[in-house]
Formats: structure tokens, C-alpha cells, sequence
């Protein structure tokens, strides 16, 4: 993990990972996985950071308004939200042109760019047609390739998406929000972050808004968003021929859900499932009922819960002082024993369970012992 990705798992107390990470973990997602990073080339020359997971036919992700593949791996949430659909399909991110690991782009955003990047990765890796899944600014982008490639698209996911961005704020707001944007990054992030993810903890919002920062500039920041407003998919889409489905949190402030029913109305023969919740990112909220969604809808199994059991008593009270944000050091404190004895539990623990790091022990005490 990079500084910068450890700053980001810094800025969040340990409880509160747990807490995002846990819904995911009651759905059987316990096994970490390594993603595996690849570089795609536009015609330009620029590059393209992809990420793979996973084994199985693919399966491609559009991402939202911005991504940054290492430091969203870094995040518990996103992480294991990730891994639940890597579970019999091969994932694929990416970072768009300036965000993440992707080379820098100070040119136009447009729609054309948005496809070229896809057709980038996609012939990165020799696909020929896949499922894929489009979420928010990403959903847009989705549906555009969906329409353009009906021969590339097997399957198709939506996810908190809109046919055009005209109508997801009145002009006022948006023009008071990118001029924020561009004039306070921070600020304008941290706000952003709140109206994605209220359900969020304070901790948790404030980890988002530091990743989004990271992420890209201001400039594509405001550029990216700015894009967003003004795509329009709706004269495309009845061109979609794949299988569809268009889910939506009913609560979801950032776009309106009745963007989400154009949508469904649009794609002849899509349909429509209204989720509970607020939150616009999809690894927020009440996560397993949208893994669970995505999953029946591309022919995959329920995940069940296969969290291992077995461990000693003194290992399980290690554990639970995990879950309680204890250092290594504060483990042998508490438990009268040296560092390097604290250490060698946890690393017990860990092959024990099949985990790669303290925060996945946590949130599997958690997951078992979920009112202390």
C-alpha cells in the first residue's frame, strides 16, 4: 500500500471501517483477493489504469463521477463491495483519463472520450463482449456503449444513473456547486461526499472526501462533473438490446430515482428495482440487497455466509480488541504480553481465517458479535 492509501485507511478509526465493512461480510465475501493493475492506451498514447478480480467470464465497470483504483482497494467498503462481484466473474475497473492511476488529460471531456476509454480496455484485454455494469456518471457512459456495441454487451446494470443530466439539479445549484468546486476543492469534496454518502459515518465521509481529492485535480473534477450535466443518453437507448437492469436507492439524493424510471422506460424491455436508502456510492448504504440484485440478475449464486469459525479463546479475545481499534502495541499492553507476542497472534489469526489484514479480523469479529 502506497503512503498516500495509507493516509486515506488512517483517517478513519478503525470501529468505523468495521462498521462499513460488515454488510458486505454477512453476505460470505471474507476472502481477499489481490487486484491485478494493467495499463490500456487510447489513440493518443495516453494511458489507462485497469484493475482485475476475480475469475470467470468479465464483467465491466464504468465507474462514477471519480475513481482511483489503489486508494479505492484501500477502502474496506469498496473494497469488499468489489470482491462480491468478482465472485464467479473476472471485475474490471478502470480509471478514467486524469483520475486514479491514468495518465493526466487536460483535454475535452466528452461522450466520445468516455466510449474510447472502454474500447481501450476492453481491447486491453481481448473482449470481445461481456456483461457490464454502469453506476451514476458511469450508468450514462454504460448505456451509450450498450447502444453504440450491441454486439459487445451481454448483460446490462444501472445503477444510480440518468438518462440526462439536465435533471438532476436545478441550474442554480449546479452553477453554485462547480464554481465551488473550482475555487474550493476541498470544501466543495467534502460536500459532495455528504450529499453521496449520508448514511455514512462522519469518519467514513471524511476518508471519502480525502479519497476523492486524491483522486484528480479540481480542474477534472470540475470538468468530469461538468460532463455529467450535460450528457444526454435518452435518444440512445432504445437501441439497447441487452438485458437490463436499473436499480435505484429511493432516498438517493444526488440523482433523483425518477431518472432511473426514464431510464427503465427507455430500454425496451429493462427492468426496475427500487432499493431502499440514501446513498448515492453503491458500496454505502445497505449494500448486500444491491450485491444481491446484481448478482441473481447476472445468473450468479447467492453468496452465503462461509465465515470461518474455530478460533481459540485467546485468540478470539485478541479479535475483539481488534475490532476495538487496538495497536500491536496496545494489545500487549492490554494483554500482558510483548509486541512481538501481539504480533504473532494476529498473524495466527489471519491464516487461521484466510485474511490479509487487521481490519478484515475486525470486521469478522464484528460481523459474529454485532451488539458488543
Amino acid at each position: 500500500m502506497t503512503g498516500l492509501a495509507a493516509d486515506v485507511m488512517r483517517a478513519v478509526p478503525a470501529k468505523i471501517l468495521v462498521r462499513i465493512a460488515t454488510s458486505l461480510l454477512l453476505t460470505g465475501v471474507v476472502v481477499a483477493q489481490d487486484q491485478r493493475l494493467g495499463m490500456a492506451h487510447l489513440a493518443d498514447g495516453g494511458r489507462v489504469a485497469y484493475a482485475l478480480t476475480g475469475s470467470g467470464p468479465f464483467l465491466l465497470v464504468a465507474p462514477g463521477w471519480l475513481s482511483h483504483l489503489e486508494l479505492g482497494w484501500a477502502i474496506p467498503a469498496e473494497r469488499m463491495f468489489h470482491e462480491s462481484l468478482s465472485s464467479g466473474r473476472t471485475l474490471v475497473r478502470y480509471d478514467r483519463p486524469g483520475c486514479g492511476l491514468s495518465d493526466a488529460y487536460d483535454g475535452p471531456r466528452t461522450m466520445a472520450l468516455e466510449l474510447a476509454t472502454i474500447a481501450a480496455v476492453t481491447d486491453a484485454l481481448g473482449i470481445t463482449r461481456c456483461d457490464v455494469l454502469g453506476w451514476s456518471l458511469g450508468a450514462a457512459v454504460a448505456a451509450q456503449w450498450a447502444a453504440d456495441q450491441p454486439e459487445k454487451v451481454s448483460r446490462l446494470v444501472l445503477y444510480g444513473g440518468w438518462a440526462t443530466g439536465d435533471a438532476i439539479g436545478d441550474e442554480d445549484s449546479k452553477r453554485h456547486l462547480l464554481g465551488l468546486l473550482a475555487s474550493h476543492w476541498g470544501l466543495g469534496s467534502d460536500l459532495l461526499t455528504d450529499l453521496f454518502a449520508p448514511e455514512a459515518d462522519t469518519g467514513t465521509r471524511l476518508a471519502l472526501a480525502r479519497y476523492q481529492r486524491a483522486a484528480s485535480s479540481p480542474e477534472t473534477a470540475v470538468d468530469l462533473l461538468r460532463l455529467a450535466y450535460a450528457l444526454d443518453v435518452l435518444p440512445s437507448l432504445a437501441r439497447v438490446q441487452a438485458p437490463t437492469l436499473v436499480l435505484h436507492r429511493s432516498g438517493d439524493r444526488a440523482a433523483p430515482i425518477d431518472q432511473s424510471r426514464v431510464l427503465a422506460d427507455a430500454i425496451p424491455g429493462a427492468q426496475l428495482v427500487e432499493l431502499a436508502g440514501r446513498s448515492h456510492l453503491p458500496a454505502i448504504g445497505d449494500v448486500e440487497s444491491l450485491v444481491e440484485q446484481v448478482r441473481r440478475f447476472l445468473g450468479l449464486p447467492r453468496l452465503r455466509r462461509t465465515v470461518p469459525t474455530g478460533l481459540t479463546a485467546r485468540q478470539t479475545e485478541v479479535a475483539a480488541l481488534v475490532a476495538d481499534g487496538l495497536t500491536n502495541r496496545q494489545l500487549a499492553d492490554r494483554l500482558g504480553i510483548t509486541e512481538r507476542s501481539a504480533e504473532s497472534h494476529l498473524e495466527r489469526i489471519r491464516l487461521r481465517l484466510g485474511f490479509r489484514s487487521r481490519s478484515q479480523v475486525a470486521a469478522w469479529y464484528v460481523a459474529r458479535h454485532p451488539h458488543k
